[in-house]
């Protein structure tokens, strides 16, 4: 590595197992974080349809806590002055590279901060129309926006629910 002008950080670096299916051996570090991925063992469906264990990258801890920290800065029930149309304009490109880099691998992590997206738009909803406070009516006002225009936002395709 030196050679080529690369060091190695010592509290950085590490060997790592593998666990999945085929190796079941116990080790100290089974897992890595590696540009917003942690690569660990996870649940997979095999072509019989059963699960066993791969090991596999998926959404950090770290990455989804800065990304829903973003979320709440938008502070999206904060603009009723704005339309729904506009808050899609505003916020589908941002979440539409989340998906594309983040649900590349193991997508279903991505859905907590989806959903938590839309949690943000129903209490944008209950802001901006005082009929709608009661979460009943509420929840039937989403069914009724994600039903009548399902491609508004890009993240409804993946997550259409708010809980």
């Amino acid at each position: 590595m030196a050679e080529v002008g690369l060091r190695l950080h010592p509290t950085k670096t590490r060997i790592v197992y593998c666990k999945d299916a085929n190796r079941r051996l116990g080790h100290e570090h089974t897992a890595f974080t590696f540009l917003g991925y942690t690569f660990r063992a996870r649940a997979a469906r095999g072509r019989n349809g059963r699960l066993f264990a791969s090991f596999q990258p998926a959404i950090s801890r770290q990455a989804l806590t800065a990304l829903g920290r973003q979320v709440r800065h938008w502070r999206l029930h904060r603009r009723s002055n704005v339309t729904l149309a506009d808050l899609a304009r505003t916020i589908n490109p941002i979440v539409r590279g989340w998906m594309a880099y983040y649900g590349a691998f193991y997508r279903s992590a991505l859905s907590v901060l989806l959903t938590r997206i839309n949690s943000y738009l129903v209490r944008w909803i209950r802001k901006k129309y005082k009929r709608l406070r009661p979460m009943r009516k509420a929840s039937a006002a989403w069914q009724r926006a994600v039903t009548g225009s399902p491609g508004l936002f890009a993240h409804w395709r993946w997550v259409p629910t708010f809980r």
